[in-house]
């Protein structure tokens, strides 16, 4: 196996986990004070993370695309967060998780026409049986 697929599989599993924590988190809270506890504990253990294990000589090789896109996708995260946690907060985890998950299709969208990756019969089936269940999932 790729170590890839394994980062992967601990990301998959990590975020399973995510979801039913945060949810049991903001009994009695806002969904908005939840998210802002929340990101302060993922800021303080990335920082530490980061410390430990990038080494300094790296930083400097940041460049002004890196720090564009990169606080990019941080606008989005947190615009993705704060939609999620809002949701959370008012609906069951399973179908705003499954919901959430249909990232994944529109990253592989946007992967085809931004980055030109290549979608497979087999990625568009994926994709299809992604909508699939999200349709049967979240009606109700």
């Amino acid at each position: 196996m790729p170590q890839w697929v394994f980062w992967a599989v601990l990301s998959m599993f990590f975020a399973g986990f995510t979801s039913v924590i945060a949810k049991q988190g903001l009994a009695g809270i806002s969904g908005e004070l939840g998210l802002t506890i929340r990101t302060v504990f993922v800021f303080v253990f990335v920082l530490v993370f980061a410390a430990l294990f990038v080494p300094w000589r790296e930083v400097s090789g940041v460049r002004a695309v890196n720090l564009w896109w990169l606080g990019a996708s941080g606008v989005t995260t947190a615009l993705s967060w704060i939609f999620y946690y809002k949701a959370l907060k008012v609906g069951d985890v399973a179908t705003v998780a499954l919901i959430d998950k249909g990232s994944v299709v529109v990253a592989m969208l946007l992967a085809a026409w931004l980055l030109r990756e290549h979608l497979t019969p087999r990625m568009l089936l994926g994709a299809g049986l992604i909508v699939s269940g999200l349709l049967v999932i979240a009606r109700r």
